[in-house]
């Protein structure tokens, strides 16, 4: 089942999320309705809370960002190895590399995309869907959507680390945002 996105403004954004356990209420069912939702909305990752649940659980995707590719992104990522994988009570061990800006977007945030530094590296510990602890290090393009998909369990959006002017500038379209005034081609869900 394709669920609605929170928008931006919604409480539930910004809690730290809450660890589950193997016995959470239809895990499944949720995992799979959230990778319904994702494909639905053409995004590369979901976090849990993005669907109104505050609970350590994300998903992403990024097979097809490396398969579109064009030829500079291939010569900029050469190492890159896409991912479609499912984190449960994530925690991230270390963040490491060189920063790197990157414009990212937000399936919350709408229409905002925006340039954003985050180190090259991430090593995350993590549950599996079969609830198997994994600890690894990722990378590139993958290591990014993990690292927003992470903070989005802990509370934090991408625009949290935009300068206070940039934050300024854009204070119109998410305030359009938090009022139900976004056009999107998936469904969402605003603040009351």
């Amino acid at each position: 089942m394709i669920l609605p996105v929170v928008a931006y403004g919604s409480p539930v954004l910004r809690k730290v999320c809450d660890e589950i356990i193997a016995e959470y209420p239809e895990l499944n069912k949720l995992i799979s309705d959230m990778w319904e939702t994702l494909y639905n909305s053409n995004g590369v990752g979901l976090a849990a809370p993005q669907i109104n649940k505050p609970i350590r659980l994300f998903i992403v995707d990024t097979l097809q960002v490396v398969e579109d590719f064009n030829d500079e992104d291939k010569r900029k990522y050469p190492d890159e190895v896409p991912i479609k994988q499912v984190f449960i009570n994530a925690q991230k061990i270390e963040d490491t590399g060189k920063l790197w800006p990157y414009n990212e977007g937000c399936l919350s945030i709408p229409k905002v995309r925006e340039d954003i530094q985050r180190t090259s590296h991430v090593h995350i510990r993590y549950m599996d869907e079969n609830f198997l602890v994994q600890v690894k290090t990722f990378h590139g393009i993958t290591a990014r959507v993990i690292q927003h998909e992470y903070d989005h369990i802990e509370g934090k959006l991408f625009i949290d680390y935009l300068s206070q002017l940039k934050r300024r500038l854009i204070k119109k379209k998410l305030d359009d945002i938090s009022n139900g005034k976004v056009k999107t081609d998936y469904r969402m869900l605003f603040p009351k």
